[in-house]
């Protein structure tokens, strides 16, 4: 069976309903993402940093993946295949993906402040006065702006194995994320799907373009698949 590795970022979640990107004005959910999303945003107001999560985990358990979604976890029918998202929702899970490599976090997971590795499943909302085992508050299992990436290795090691490769809703501008296309074989087929794309064939090697949202572009690319 031949190896897809598949990217996702936001705009796959967004199809769902889900508001996962900062908006033009650079703030995340009316917030400044360096109130929200950094280690120096917990130590300021550990409240708010909560709150936010909280909100986001609510809002996360209320919808469903998408036919992008659903049409990625169907793949593994025919190939093995590995996600790596930038995205902290569980949408790729719940449409019956087996492999997916979380970057940034996962939002319906905590951890603890005091053991990094101490990490719960965590589906409610998390409080200040929730401590870990060890009597250490715990916090969203989420990477922060300045924090290290710690399973970027493991990506870059699928990417390098890949026989095709399948972005999706992630304009790739944003690092470490956005270097792991440099590791891929050479002549490996990119399939890049995004409404506005960042990519061309005069800047990727071997990359093929489908200028759709996710919903439309993946079936797309499922079906250029079955002729190769």
């Amino acid at each position: 069976m031949k190896k897809i590795v598949v990217l996702t970022g936001a705009g796959i979640s967004a199809e769902s309903g889900l508001k996962t990107f900062r908006d033009a004005d650079g703030l995340w959910e009316g917030h400044d993402v360096m109130e929200v999303a950094s280690p120096q945003g917990w130590k300021n107001n550990m409240e708010l940093v909560l709150k936010f999560y909280n909100d986001r985990r609510k809002q996360l358990l209320e919808v469903k993946p998408n036919k992008a979604h659903l049409a990625i976890a169907n793949l593994e029918k025919d190939y093995k295949v590995t996600i790596i998202t930038q995205n902290v929702d569980d949408l790729h899970e719940r449409a019956g993906s087996t492999n997916v490599i979380h970057l940034h976090g996962e939002l319906l997971k905590a951890r603890s402040t005091f053991d990094e590795d101490l990490v719960f499943d965590w589906t409610k909302d998390i409080n200040v006065g929730d401590f870990c085992e060890h009597h250490h508050q715990i916090r969203p299992h989420i990477v922060w702006f300045g924090e290290a990436v710690p399973l970027i290795d493991k990506a870059i090691e699928e990417v390098s194995i890949a026989d095709i490769i399948m972005i999706v809703g992630t304009s790739m501008q944003v690092y470490p994320a956005a270097g792991l296309i440099n590791y891929k074989k050479r002549n490996t087929p990119i399939y890049f799907i995004d409404p506005k794309p960042s990519m061309s064939k005069k800047t990727m090697e071997g990359v093929e373009i489908i200028a759709e949202r996710a919903t439309v572009g993946v079936p797309i690319a499922v079906e250029h698949l079955s002729r190769i």
